[in-house]
């Protein structure tokens, strides 16, 4: 009971800023969306780190994990250049995201059947069905941005999601453990493991659609820009502070996501770590996330989000460069501690930023050219990754070191070359 009244609490700091009348409504959909998203984090973190293993136990080649990775993020930056006209169509924010997370929820059941139903080609059946269920998920991110910058004020945005992101991301963690059990204990027939964490996960993405469905949805402010369409958003872009973001962000994600699919390629195949030890190592960043959030979110409401982004883009290079020098679990789990410390810096501010730098009548058309340009990244990434992990020579008797190493110093070159390129634009921000 405590803890509920002081969450209560914390979400009434946000409503100073508010209109009297929404005030309730506002508060109660803040509530609700934290609800929300614990929901889908439970969802997320029974899914998220074990369709890769999930892959694995099908017998993915390591292309095809690449291939994993970029196609949903493919389809993901295709989808947003969709959605915002889908969500107009659709007349209703709100109404657009239900839809589109309902039939999210509905497609985890084909692929928790996939080692039943199809007797070959199972790996690439995984791809097309988790790829269709990421593009369908990915399409609500710009609409559901839209809304939460309408209801969240921009000088309070840091301290409400740091709160959300922890919340979330201790419900995360906590069901990403029970996965990990739950494969541990079922070694014996893998397959059912899987089916059980992926059948839990279509359940908690419906308890998601529940809240979402109770949240108040403001109405949305319509001007000049939204008669233009998406491509001559694109051209306002390119010389444009938000433009040179979006450029440093995607150019980000595809040196991340050189190596970022085969680091459990490289546990689970190489090292041959147990499930239990992968969950250990992993769980080490999200832990190490969940509890800076607050760190973060703090700071960029104080000094703002591109100082926090500065800060980020000094350690993200070393990550994978770390994971070099030793295979020990001592060592991994600090390495991946840095890992969570920086990118929830990094992933926050981020966000915030384009919410800052957005126009609210335009925000969802931003969002979506944020969303698809940093898919795009990821796309080309895990696709040359993929490639490269199979034609580079080993680094210390394992390829994928190589590619370790390349991406770490593809990130430096990307932080020291286009950091500067862009400025802080929340007013009051301090130097």
């Amino acid at each position: 009971m405590e803890g509920k009244n002081s969450l209560a609490s914390k979400i009434d700091r946000f409503q100073v800023s508010i209109p009297h009348a929404q005030s309730d409504e506002v508060k109660k959909s803040l509530r609700y969306s934290i609800l929300d998203g614990s929901a889908n984090a439970a969802s997320q973190g029974l899914t998220q780190d074990y369709i890769t293993p999930f892959a694995l136990a099908l017998k993915a080649t390591t292309t095809q994990i690449g291939l994993l990775s970029s196609a949903p993020s493919l389809a993901t930056a295709l989808s947003q250049l969709a959605a915002p006209q889908l969500s107009e169509r659709a007349g209703s924010r709100k109404g657009f995201i239900l839809r589109a997370v309902f039939i999210q929820a509905l497609l985890w059941a084909p692929i928790l059947l996939i080692p039943y139903l199809f007797p070959e080609q199972k790996v690439w059946w995984l791809i097309a069905f988790f790829t269709l269920s990421t593009a369908v998920g990915a399409m609500t991110s710009p609409a559901w941005g839209s809304l939460m910058a309408d209801l969240v004020p921009a000088e309070m945005r840091g301290r409400y999601f740091g709160l959300r992101g922890r919340i979330c991301g201790f419900v995360a963690l906590a069901l990403f453990f029970i996965g990990g059990l739950i494969l541990h204990f079922s070694a014996a027939d893998i397959f059912l493991g899987f089916s059980i964490i992926f059948g839990a996960a279509l359940l908690f993405r419906l308890v998601s659609w529940y809240f979402l469905s109770r949240m108040y949805e403001p109405p949305l402010l319509m001007g000049w820009w939204d008669r233009y369409s998406l491509p001559d958003l694109v051209n306002s872009l390119t010389s444009s502070n938000l433009g040179r973001f979006i450029a440093y962000s995607s150019l980000m994600s595809f040196a991340t996501y050189l190596a970022s699919p085969f680091f459990a390629v490289y546990m689970l195949r190489d090292l041959r770590f147990s499930y239990l030890t992968y969950a250990g190592i992993t769980a080490a960043a999200s832990l190490a996330s969940l509890v800076f959030l607050t760190f973060w979110g703090r700071r960029a409401d104080r000094l703002g989000n591109v100082k926090v982004v500065s800060a980020a883009s000094i350690l993200i290079p070393l990550v994978p460069l770390l994971w070099l020098v030793s295979h020990r679990l001592y060592y991994l789990i600090p390495v991946q501690i840095l890992s969570g410390f920086a990118w929830s810096g990094f992933s926050l501010a981020s966000a915030n930023f384009v919410y800052d730098a957005s126009a609210p009548e335009n925000r969802t058309r931003y969002i979506a050219l944020f969303n698809a340009t940093n898919g795009g990244g990821m796309c080309l990434g895990a696709l040359l990754g993929g490639y490269l992990a199979s034609h580079l020579p080993p680094v210390l008797g394992y390829p994928l070191l190589t590619l370790f190493l390349v991406s770490g110093l593809l990130r430096a070159l990307v932080a020291v070359a286009l950091r500067h390129h862009f400025s802080e634009v929340r007013p009051g921000a301090r130097d």
